[in-house]
């Protein structure tokens, strides 16, 4: 009996657990009608007017920021960008079955896009700054980590979408996906005419578009939004089939695109952990390590700079590539003393560069060096005449009392910038006119060879 209540006492402790997470998770919670919902993302679908002046500027925005190498004004760019309007639209038509939406945001996504790469080439083609920065250059190849935040961001954002209360939630998905530098990467494809980039940065905008798609379609699906009714039943099933075939033509490839990304990022992520356990040497170590992956071949290529690994060595670390899931992947191992050339080379640029920065440094110094050896010079030169000066200053003034000349660093401090000067002080038995100290000053400069002679009188 007793036995019968603590079992009883489980089953509804473990019934009001499940029911308290279904009222947590409940997407239905807070949820906006779903026509109001529809009407909202097709509202969003159309690039004409505003909306696609926005999106030039945001693109010219977005350029300038990965030209320039700003994290800051690529984000911005992003925020401002209505690209996930008809991105959305496709997988909400898809969930539906309207075809009409379907195809209006396929034309708009197309003219979006059109238009991005367009306004992108114009900008990087005309751009004195033409070197690849590296926030442009991380938009070049998608890894794994782009499907999972294309897919993610693409559920939050219909999520979001769906809401009563609009959230930011849609501008941080597309911060997070980032849809805009992958087009705006394409377009300094096209300018600098490399397809690597280009074919690349497309490859990765297509790969977050399908799964944002992708993510809207589940979404739509698992709340049963009202799919769309006709009153001709052939026309119906036309329409249902056609949205199955753009379906199963759209995701079937993605999923296969995706599964080569994510055998590529696990087989990059075991050649750098193989390279950085196994090529460890007392005297030898990896200048450079290059992985290459592709479907017909993946070699690793290593270059070791030191004291020559014997062979049986190299056999060995190769034999160990098996236990880093690498069997199929070609190593290669160049050593310095298979490109005695380049390593000489390398060795002879090194020896020269440190050779000008050493004459550069000596130079600098006896330049110094005579710099203030003729300055010792001068000062005792001053020094030495300074009572002959004297005497030849009293003649021609007979009212001089005291003078003293020397020199005297002065600071100018508008262009914080120090010098020499020669100071003389003169005191008279009454004040001189101002013919006399002009006179005074004249023949000191010309007495002693000087430019300029500061004068105190008193």
């Amino acid at each position: 009996m007793e036995e019968s209540k603590r079992s009883h006492r489980s089953k509804s402790g473990f019934i009001r657990t499940l029911l308290y997470l279904k009222d947590r998770f409940d997407l239905h919670e807070g949820k906006e009608d779903e026509l109001a919902t529809i009407d909202y993302i097709s509202k969003n679908v159309e690039f004409k007017g505003a909306n696609l002046w926005i999106l030039i500027f945001a693109i010219f925005v977005a350029s300038i920021g990965l030209n320039v190498n700003s994290t800051a004004v690529i984000i911005g760019a992003m925020l401002i960008s209505p690209l996930m309007g008809p991105i959305m639209g496709i997988g909400m038509a898809a969930g539906i079955n309207d075809f009409e939406l379907l195809k209006r945001s396929l034309r708009n996504l197309g003219v979006a896009v059109f238009i991005s790469i367009l306004t992108s080439t114009i900008y990087f083609y005309f751009t004195p700054l033409d070197d690849a920065q590296s926030e442009l250059l991380a938009r070049t190849e998608p890894t794994i980590w782009d499907v999972l935040i294309a897919l993610f961001g693409g559920l939050a954002g219909i999520i979001a979408g769906s809401r009563k209360e609009k959230s930011n939630a849609i501008p941080g998905v597309a911060i997070a996906t980032a849809l805009m530098p992958p087009l705006c990467t394409a377009g300094y494809g096209l300018a600098t005419m490399n397809l690597y980039y280009f074919i690349g940065a497309f490859y990765l905008f297509c790969i977050n578009s399908v799964f944002i798609s992708l993510s809207t379609y589940l979404i739509v699906r698992f709340m049963k939004f009202p799919k769309k009714e006709f009153l001709d039943q052939k026309k119906e099933k036309r329409v249902q089939t056609y949205i199955t075939l753009f379906t199963i033509i759209t995701i079937v490839p993605s999923i296969y695109l995706a599964y080569g990304i994510v055998v590529r990022s696990i087989w990059e992520e075991q050649a750098k952990t193989f390279v950085s356990q196994e090529m460890i040497f007392p005297r030898t170590q990896v200048l450079n390590s290059n992985f290459n992956y592709s479907s017909n071949e993946k070699v690793i290529q290593v270059s070791l700079i030191g004291d020559q690994v014997d062979d049986e060595t190299i056999n060995l670390i190769k034999e160990k590539a098996v236990n880093f899931g690498l069997s199929d992947t070609e190593i290669v191992i160049n050593q310095n003393n298979s490109g005695i050339t380049d390593m000489n080379l390398l060795r002879s640029d090194i020896l020269k560069d440190l050779y000008e920065r050493n004459e550069k440094i000596i130079q600098d110094k006896d330049e110094k060096i005579a710099l203030l050896e003729s300055e010792v010079a001068n000062y005792g030169t001053v020094r030495f005449l300074g009572k002959e000066i004297a005497m030849e200053a009293k003649i021609n003034h007979p009212k001089l009392l005291k003078f003293t000349l020397n020199r005297s660093l002065v600071t100018d401090l508008e262009n914080d910038k120090t010098d020499t000067l020669l100071v003389a002080y003169a005191q008279f038995s009454s004040k001189p006119t101002k013919t006399e100290t002009d006179k005074l000053s004249q023949w000191l400069k010309l007495r002693t060879k000087s430019d300029t002679v500061g004068l105190i009188l008193q």
